[in-house]
């Protein structure tokens, strides 16, 4: 089909959720390029929003999906699964955490750590501490919990009365967090680089103060790694850019390499509030998606993809710092690793991510004012040069 013919298709049947996309589909990937239905190729700077950590068409990746189809895709949770308990293992041996359950998702995982923090206290015979804390401008899912603990109202509007449990606290602001603790605070939830809201890092002290407040008044802390997870921000895990452990954090996104699954993960004496019947999945963990989890991880051993994503992204932040001396409308350029926001001074973000686009180009815009970067961590100097060649001309134009 070409796209005026999908698009059409999409406006008759498909829930119009995203609104009007952007004109292209994409039936072909390869390596830091996407093809569209008319063979134009395109440089991938968003990597399907922090998902294909990979690439297109990774050969390791490709290699264990293939296998796995022509063996097995599900069989469900009755039931033992040797990919599910080996990619387990992988997580536990490469973070802070003692033991994992696997969801389709970054919101069911987050909705998972929910559901732990409020589970272990209970056991615990504390019930009444079941409250959420979350950062304002926090994104944490669309399921119905998720959005109550979003820090954003856009995303609670219309969904009103919301899950009850949770409170909102401006980002940085020690002050504000001690304040909104109370005896019902079971878990202090942060994405300690916000992704939605523009990719915006906490800052170092505020996050060990939360550290110590919540040992200090027996509090979970849950860090959402859905985007900053699996070596997006130049660590495997960001938690280990701010030296601290997290007794429950998630993931998803990256973890797949593009096949969807999510993941909590926590200490052993959390974990343990889950108990036989207290959660469950019919489709998380399938032999499919942790196949290619155990892919992801194998690519990034073989090839240095968090040194890589370490390396490459502070050369692409120098790069855009140079930019702005040059160019006074970027006010800043912040992130972590290959998680870059590049926030201007006027409402143009959307009209250079729409250059970037002309120039076969694919990144996000935040609002108006800020151009979102999170390339797949294979990413070289070459391609970062050559794209800050295309938005120095997009800008001078400006």
């Amino acid at each position: 089909m070409n796209l005026q013919q999908i698009m059409e298709l999409d406006s008759q049947y498909y829930m119009n959720t995203f609104g009007k996309r952007t004109p292209v589909a994409f039936v072909k990937g390869e390596g830091m390029y996407l093809y569209d239905t008319e063979g134009e190729k395109y440089t991938d700077l968003l990597a399907g929003i922090a998902v294909s950590a990979l690439g297109h068409s990774h050969k390791t990746l490709k290699k264990a999906l293939h296998e796995q189809v022509d063996s097995l895709l599900h069989t469900s949770s009755l039931y033992y699964i040797e990919n599910q308990a080996k990619l387990a293992e992988q997580i536990v041996k490469h973070s802070v955490g003692d033991k994992v359950f696997f969801a389709n998702s970054g919101a069911e995982a987050n909705e998972g750590a929910v559901k732990l923090a409020k589970i272990y206290f209970y056991k615990k015979g504390q019930p009444e501490k079941s409250e959420i804390i979350t950062l304002e401008n926090s994104f944490h899912g669309r399921t119905l919990a998720c959005v109550a603990a979003t820090g954003q109202p856009k995303y609670q509007k219309p969904y009103k009365p919301l899950t009850p449990g949770f409170s909102h606290v401006p980002a940085n602001d020690f002050d504000a967090l001690k304040n909104a603790v109370t005896d019902k605070t079971a878990a202090i939830m942060l994405e300690l680089v916000q992704g939605e809201s523009g990719v915006r890092p906490l800052e170092q002290e505020y996050v060990q103060q939360v550290v110590d407040l919540c040992k200090e008044k027996d509090i979970l802390l849950i860090v959402d790694e859905i985007q900053t997870g699996m070596g997006r921000t130049g660590k495997l895990f960001c938690y280990e850019n701010f030296g601290i452990e997290p007794d429950i954090f998630t993931m998803a996104k990256a973890l797949g390499g593009g096949v969807p699954i999510g993941a909590v993960c926590a200490k052993a004496e959390v974990a343990a509030g889950f108990e036989p019947g207290d959660h469950g999945t019919t489709f998380g963990g399938n032999p499919l998606a942790t196949a290619a989890g155990l892919a992801v991880f194998k690519a990034f051993e073989e090839e240095k993809l968090v040194e890589n994503s370490a390396t490459v992204g502070g050369y692409f932040k120098e790069k855009l710092e140079e930019l702005m001396k040059k160019f006074p409308v970027i006010c800043q350029v912040r992130g972590l690793g290959l998680m870059l926001g590049v926030a201007f001074s006027e409402p143009i973000a959307k009209i250079v991510q729409g250059k970037l686009f002309d120039k076969k180009y694919l990144a996000g815009a935040v609002g108006d004012s800020i151009l979102r970067i999170a390339p797949p961590l294979i990413i070289q100097k070459e391609t970062v040069d050559a794209f800050i060649t295309d938005l120095t001309e997009i800008l001078e134009n400006l």
